[in-house]
């Protein structure tokens, strides 16, 4: 088994509150789970109006299969045009 996780930092571009911000990271994580199919969700800077962290997972069982699934939608995260992805992480583990 194969496991690849992923970690973007997300900055919005304009945003002045918290509700706005739920309202976006929503759209970007809806968008994201309708397209792959993947886990995804807020995972830091919950309480900063622009700024917020997002992280997702692909399980399968070849190593390129997840790492093309993993630049596939980290590609597709950082072509949303409501959205700047300021750096991302990832690291594929296998079991």
């Amino acid at each position: 088994m194969v496991v690849g996780i992923c970690q973007m930092d997300i900055f919005i571009h304009g945003n002045d509150s918290l509700k706005r911000k739920r309202q976006i990271l929503r759209q970007v994580i809806e968008r994201t789970k309708n397209k792959f199919n993947v886990s995804i969700a807020e995972v830091g800077d919950n309480d900063l109006w622009q700024r917020s962290k997002v992280g997702f997972s692909v399980v399968g069982n070849d190593t390129r299969f997840v790492n093309s699934c993993l630049d596939t939608i980290k590609s597709f995260v950082e072509n949303l045009t409501i959205i700047e992805v300021l750096n991302s992480e990832w690291e594929i583990i296998h079991y």
